[in-house]
This record gives C-alpha cells, sequence and structure tokens, in this order.
C-alpha cells in the first residue's frame, strides 16, 4: 500500500464528508493504493455515525472510536500502529490542512528518502494569541532539540516513512514535538515543505492557553528522556557530586578560618553566625539526595523491559 493517511478528530462531524471525498479524489487522480484512518478522539457530536456512513461508500475509509476523549497525542498513536502504507500522512480534519499537498509530501518521502517532512504554514490564518506562543515554543525547540530547519513542529500535516511511526511512541502532548522523538529515534533525515493553511471553514478549535504550559513540560520530558533515559546517573550524579563538593568546599573554608583566627588570636566565631555556613549544609544535603536519585533512578532502568531496546536499521 502507498498511503496511509491518519486523521484524529474529535467534534468534526461536518468537515468529514468534505474531507475524506478531497482525500480520495486527489489519491484517484495521483493513483495512490491508500487507506483513511480516521481516529475518532472520544467525539459527542455524531462524527462517529459519520464515520460509518462514510464507510459504506468508501471501502478504503477506517475507524477507530475511542471510549472517551484521551487526546491527540493518543489518536495519533493509535492511528500509527493501524497504518499499514509505505508513507504516512497526517492531517487535521478541521479542513484547515489542504489534501492537494499529499503528492509532493508522498513524492519527498520516496523519491528524495526523507524520514519525515514536516509542514510549515508559512501564512497562518490563526489570531496572534496563538500564533506568538506557537513561534516561542518552536524557537524553544529548535534551540534545544538541534532541528534547525523547521519553522513548526506542531503542524498537523507531515508525512512520514512507514518505519518511522512504528519506532516512536506519542503521549501527553507530544504530538507537538514528533521530528524531535524521531531525531532521538534515529531518523535524522527531516525536512520541510511550505503548506497552504486554509481558514476553519466548520466548527470552532478545541485547544486552549493550558496547550502552552502542557506542550513546554512535555518538551523538557523528551529532552530529558532522550538524553538520559539509559543513563540517569549521569545526570543526578553530576549534578549531586557538584553540588556535595561545593558544600564540602565551603566547610573546608569555614574550618580553616576558623583555626586561622584561632592560632592568630584574632575573634573567632561561631560557625552558624557565617552565611556560608547554611550554604555549605544545603549544598550538602541536595547533593546526597541527588546522587541517590541517580542510584534509584538507574536501578529503575536497569530494571526496565525497555533498558536494552534499540534501533535497529537492518541486519545481514
Amino acid at each position: 500500500m502507498d498511503i496511509s493517511v491518519v486523521v484524529p478528530l474529535y467534534d468534526e462531524v461536518e468537515s468529514l464528508p468534505e474531507l475524506t471525498s478531497w482525500i480520495s479524489r486527489v489519491m484517484d487522480e495521483n493513483r495512490f493504493t491508500y487507506e483513511i484512518i480516521l481516529v475518532d478522539d472520544g467525539s459527542k457530536d455524531g462524527s462517529w455515525e459519520m464515520i460509518r456512513k462514510l464507510q459504506t461508500g468508501n471501502p478504503f475509509i477506517k475507524g477507530i472510536k475511542f471510549r472517551r476523549n484521551y487526546g491527540k497525542s493518543a489518536a495519533l498513536n493509535t492511528g500509527f500502529i493501524a497504518a499499514k502504507g509505505n508513507v504516512v500522512i497526517t492531517m487535521d480534519a478541521d479542513l484547515q490542512d489542504s489534501p492537494d499537498e499529499i503528492p509532493e509530501l508522498y513524492r519527498r518521502i520516496n523519491e528524495e528518502k526523507y524520514d519525515l517532512v514536516s509542514g510549515w504554514k508559512a501564512k497562518r490564518h490563526d489570531p496572534l494569541s496563538k500564533t506568538i506562543p506557537t513561534k516561542l515554543f518552536n524557537a524553544a525547540t529548535r534551540k534545544m532539540s538541534g532541528i534547525n530547519n523547521l519553522h513548526d513542529f506542531n503542524c498537523g500535516l507531515k508525512a512520514y516513512r512507514g518505519v518511522v511511526v512504528k519506532n516512536i511512541e506519542i503521549y501527553g502532548e507530544m504530538h507537538r514535538y514528533i521530528p524531535v522523538l524521531a531525531k532521538w529515534a534515529g531518523f535524522t533525515k527531516i525536512g520541510e515543505q511550505v503548506v497552504e493553511h486554509r481558514p476553519r471553514k466548520y466548527g470552532k478549535t478545541k485547544f486552549g492557553l493550558s496547550r502552552f504550559i502542557n506542550g513546554f513540560l512535555d518538551l523538557l520530558s523528551i529532552f530529558f528522556v532522550g538524553k538520559f533515559g539509559k543513563r540517569p546517573m549521569h545526570f543526578f550524579g553530576l549534578l549531586g557530586t557538584l553540588s556535595f563538593f561545593a558544600g564540602f568546599f565551603i566547610t573546608v573554608w569555614i574550618i580553616g578560618e576558623k583555626l586561622y583566627n584561632l592560632a592568630h588570636g584574632l575573634t573567632v566565631r561561631q560557625p552558624t553566625d557565617n552565611p556560608l555556613f547554611y550554604i555549605a549544609l544545603v549544598a550538602i544535603i541536595l547533593g546526597s539526595q541527588l546522587f541517590l536519585t541517580g542510584f534509584v533512578a538507574e536501578l529503575v532502568s536497569r530494571s526496565a523491559s525497555e533498558r536494552n531496546h534499540y534501533q535497529i536499521e537492518e541486519t545481514i
């Protein structure tokens, strides 16, 4: 099968007929073999009933229905598991992503051998309350991930080699950082394509301001797990050692100062009267705790079933 189109949706009953018809027309015009996987994330507006109706007229449509709303990451992850295409395309269900972009995305994966091609909505039809925070997050993600050639990590319109989606796991709000997950999994040929961003035709956006806070926390999680997931002691142990020795050297300084004053008949103050005493105490305690945290994290890591799971591209 050439292409799997994965579409997560939540209360998008009005847009589904037009979207699926548009996708099918593009596929037929380009003679692609395909499937459309519609993942209903707990809709309450009749979206699932519409999917059933559409499926009777189009055997290439497949539906997955959640019992409740789990979020876009869960919907995408489930769609990736079900996808059978050599190339997987993701797009939103609100008609703001154009299916006319599919042939070029497919060509770049199939012919230019990209692992992932992410859309860039250079001209957006969103309010400033959404575009400005998005630009800040994209800048932070580029800085932390080292993927400097992407302008819009969160664009819903993306194309992947099938093997990529089978080797990444998405949860929480991590759908915003799929290129980062792909890079950590060893898929480093990541490209970008300018795509059309259409005004929303039906309904209203389902995302609130809380997504920016959750997105930032997930970015920190991705960075930490990707870099130190299999060696947590290197992170906690280093911080703990630095903190402990900083406290130790401050303690030595306080003792040395007291001995010097005693030897020269100078006024000797109590250690507790010196602010450095409390700084040293906190540093030693914090360092010990961080070091012990590293030991515990290392034990957990070594006991995990994924401790020796690595991405293998090929064997002969």
